[in-house]
């Protein structure tokens, strides 16, 4: 899967003041983020606030970043969640004419065994028409998907690929060390992307290239001094990102930015004054 190698950016979902989705702000997104050299577009992902997406905005942001994309870039859509039968039928309702693939989060909440994480795996990539890359996050599912469990489903026909946000570099080695040749592993954490590299990684599905696509290219594309250098300049603003939960600080960041609002959807707020100082401070 070539072209899902490099920079995927996991797109946020703008709203307007009243909380609705601003898809003139959306197509801005995604015409920043084209023309910074990103390679693919992910869309309702974690930072696309797409827990508080119903089912019919997800369908509306998905047709309006295919518009907006006009067939330029590769689309890989979330489809995940913790209730196995629910995404499979949302798999049976979805048109997948115009989706290259599916990134799908291990089951939170639930907390299934290893064994269960497999099989929920296995029925999605069984069922799913597109290829489909796990997600491992477990800062937000609060369980781990252990290498051992990467390593057995990366030889389903259907699993191409792991987005790994663990933070747990030890870990990707020994998925890297194990995994076929033509799976890829894929950082989930932005400033890891080049040590990623370094092991096998095939690039980054970033939160921060949203604001700064351009950097992110050098990252995955440049060589590894280049790579790392990049990297380097986001280390300070990189965990403001995080403080007050993704995409809270970024959101504010893009109104910095020009590019969008920063209106969040309750349980999430927006940034706070000391946040968004910081984030003033310390913006490229």
């Amino acid at each position: 899967m070539l072209k899902l190698q490099g920079t995927g950016v996991a797109l946020i979902t703008p709203f307007k003041e009243n909380k609705s989705i601003d898809f003139p702000g959306l197509e801005k997104l995604i015409e920043h983020v084209i023309i910074g050299g990103v390679d693919y577009l992910v869309v309702a992902g974690t930072t696309a606030e797409s827990a508080t997406l119903t089912k019919n905005e997800k369908k509306e942001v998905l047709d309006a970043c295919i518009k907006y994309n006009a067939g330029r870039l590769p689309i890989v859509y979330g489809l995940g969640g913790n209730n196995t039968h629910a995404i499979l039928d949302d798999i049976k309702d979805t048109d997948f004419s115009q989706i290259d693939a599916v990134l799908s989060v291990s089951p939170f909440y639930n907390k299934p065994t290893q064994a269960g994480i497999i099989a929920h795996y296995r029925a999605i990539a069984d069922n799913c028409p597109v290829p489909v890359i796990l997600y491992n996050v477990p800062g937000r599912t609060m369980s781990n998907v252990s290498f051992q469990s990467t390593i057995q489903l990366s030889h389903h026909a259907n699993i191409i690929g792991m987005k790994e946000a663990s933070g747990d570099l030890s870990q990707c080695m020994r998925i890297a060390a194990r995994m076929p040749d033509d799976f890829l592993l894929i950082s989930g954490d932005d400033i890891l992307t080049p040590s990623m590299r370094v092991i096998g990684g095939k690039g980054v599905i970033s939160v921060l290239a949203n604001a700064y696509p351009e950097i992110f290219k050098t990252i995955c594309h440049g060589n590894l001094k280049e790579s790392k250098e990049a990297a380097f300049k986001l280390l300070d603003i990189n965990p403001l990102m995080y403080e007050e939960s993704n995409p809270v600080g970024l959101k504010f960041l893009m109104k910095e930015l020009g590019i969008c609002g920063d209106t969040v959807r309750l349980p999430l707020l927006p940034a706070s004054q000391s946040l968004r100082e910081r984030i003033k401070q310390l913006k490229l």
